[in-house]
């Protein structure tokens, strides 16, 4: 059964976020580090994994993407410290990538 997350990436504690899907959050996570990806996370520095979910639906990850996408930043805060009060880098528990540039 595959896998998808929904994430929320980080310029830094409280700073600017960004919100996507993926089914592949290693390469999608490092796709954003290392630049390939342009767009809105590139021009913010927005590289620090502060918050994911996963599923096993591609349509709910997209909903739930979609849905968070619309809450306030006040909602969004209080979701990404319900699981990650610190704001730690969340990546950097997985073995074998960069941390985050900051």
């Amino acid at each position: 059964m595959k896998t998808y997350f929904v994430y929320i990436l980080a310029s830094g504690k409280n700073g600017t976020l960004y919100i996507g899907v993926t089914s592949d959050l290693a390469k999608r996570i490092g796709e954003h580090r290392s630049g390939i990806r342009g767009g809105f996370a590139k021009r913010y520095g927005v590289t620090k994994l502060v918050y994911h979910e996963e599923t096993n639906d591609v349509r709910t990850s997209i909903e739930r993407e979609k849905h968070v996408k619309k809450w306030n930043r006040a909602w969004k805060i209080r979701l990404i410290e319900s699981m990650n009060p610190g704001w730690k880098d969340l990546f950097e528990d997985y073995s074998g990538f960069p941390p985050s540039r900051e």
